[in-house]
């Protein structure tokens, strides 16, 4: 996976840095092109083994509070058939995190340990949610501006979108003190292109040294100065 500069995108990942009293927030939106690149190939040889096609499905976790919807909809107890990912597209979800967190290697990760969102509607209210609640005005501000970029990067009327869902006690996203965290891949296949939107709350009180940068986290009220 290339990783493609967007001074756009580093400009909201500074504003993305953000401590308050009660939390500290660390976020980061980077674009990468699905163009294998350094040892992206012989990972791709190794994952999909002799005998394994690319284009086989395998089953997705179901993301959370679908089955929920789906009975508020069409009263059916039963939850909807899980969604599936190629092997191909899997690989890509797992190469853009070994991209984006060089130290740590996730290349065993397994496909239950990610989701289809249905509705990229889902995605923005629960990440609105989250950064709402914690940062409060700063994000309230920023959030035209981070939507409209990530809209001209990755088109988000074209993208499947995936989250990825860590155990907590085997990975990066695992810290004492984390209070919540979220990982999304927006997928465009006709661009070959994936943005991956990654955050995490922390309790102020912990360090945080996941690689995500803590050097740059910086106080509230230097951020719209």
């Amino acid at each position: 996976m290339k990783l493609l500069e967007s001074t756009t995108f580093e400009a909201i990942n500074n504003a993305l840095q953000i401590q308050t009293g009660d939390s500290k927030i660390i976020g980061r939106i980077e674009s990468y092109s699905c163009k294998m690149a350094g040892g992206d190939k012989a990972f791709y040889k190794r994952f999909n083994a002799e005998g394994v096609n690319p284009n086989d499905l395998q089953a997705l976790s179901p993301p959370q509070g679908l089955s929920q919807y789906s009975r508020s909809i069409s009263g059916d107890e039963e939850g909807p058939l899980c969604d599936t990912i190629s092997r191909k597209t899997l690989f890509y979800l797992i190469a853009t995190l070994n991209s984006s967190f060089p130290d740590y290697d996730f290349s065993d990760l397994k496909s239950h340990e990610f989701s289809k969102e249905p509705f990229p509607q889902w995605v923005t209210n629960a990440i609105d949610s989250n950064l709402t609640a914690t940062a409060g005005d700063h994000y309230r501000i920023l959030k035209p501006s981070l939507w409209a970029a990530i809209d001209a990067e990755i088109s988000l009327d074209h993208c499947d979108i995936y989250s990825y869902n860590p155990d907590l006690a085997s990975d990066p996203f695992g810290e004492d003190g984390s209070l919540w965290s979220f990982n999304y891949f927006f997928y465009n296949k006709k661009l070959k292109r994936i943005v991956f939107f990654t955050c995490r709350a922390s309790n102020p009180n912990y360090s945080m040294d996941s690689g995500f940068g803590s050097d740059f986290i910086i106080e509230e009220d230097e951020i719209y100065e």
